[in-house]
């Protein structure tokens, strides 16, 4: 069981430091799915709390890769992280009482919205535009979205920064990358609080997170924009209709 947890992590780690995601969006369905065939079940309030510390390791790895590469602008990731921090505390606080079925389709719901507003975007020229004042509200739902999915709130800061900040596709993913880990040291200590966190689960994870998301960066740099684009939304579109077909088939 430990050794599919690394192996989860390995996946959430590269995809999430490519797409600028917490790995979250892969790590909470896997748990949910994937555990069962080696007869582990995890409900799906401890698979968020353990994916807050993968957001954690995916935000420092992917972090120390994107500021070798000049990508991360530092003083957005200032300006925003506090909104998003302010945001997790409550999401992570919603995520410990609401149902689980109200939270999957949250996340499938939000999932999808991302996807849509990618895939809109999709043939639009990358250009610097002044940020639309809706950005720092934005920045504060992504943040409540983190704490209360486990996801690292990139499936909506990346659109945000992107469409709405006037910031390119690969530096919104570095960006986004930096402020998630921010975001889930908050989290991560509003769940363990709460007695949520399995400690075991969460280092294997994190192990798996730590050594996928090294690779992830090299990869995120031989990618075009458009193509990061129209897998990230496939990939939210996939995960989506996985979590409504649980809830609700």
């Amino acid at each position: 069981m430990i050794l599919a947890v690394v192996a989860i992590g390995l996946l959430a780690g590269v995809l999430g430091a490519i797409l600028g995601l917490g790995g979250g969006v892969v790590v909470v369905p896997a748990l949910e799915f994937v555990l069962p065939l080696f007869g582990h079940t995890i409900p799906l309030k401890q698979a968020v709390a353990v994916s807050q510390v993968g957001v954690l390791a995916v935000g420092l790895a992917g972090t120390a890769g994107y500021l070798r590469q000049g990508l991360i602008r530092a003083r957005t990731g200032y300006l925003l992280s506090p909104y998003t921090i302010l945001g997790g505390v409550a999401g992570s606080w919603l995520g410990l009482h609401l149902p689980a079925k109200a939270v999957a389709t949250v996340f499938a719901v939000l999932l999808l919205y991302s996807a849509y507003t990618l895939l809109s975007g999709l043939k639009r020229v990358e250009v610097e535009r002044t940020p639309s004042r809706l950005v720092p509200p934005a920045m504060t739902f992504s943040g409540i979205m983190s704490g209360l999915l486990g996801i690292g709130g990139g499936t909506v800061q990346v659109p945000v920064m992107n469409l709405l900040g006037g910031i390119a596709i690969r530096q919104a993913i570095a960006t986004s990358t930096f402020i998630m880990g921010l975001t889930a040291v908050a989290n991560a200590l509003v769940y363990s609080a709460s007695g949520q966190l399995d400690f075991r689960v969460a280092a294997a994870l994190a192990l798996g997170v730590l050594l996928g998301a090294r690779g992830g960066t090299v990869l995120a740099a031989r990618i075009s924009a458009q193509n990061l684009k129209l897998f990230f939304s496939v990939l939210l579109i996939f995960t989506a209709l996985q979590l409504l077909w649980k809830y609700w088939a």
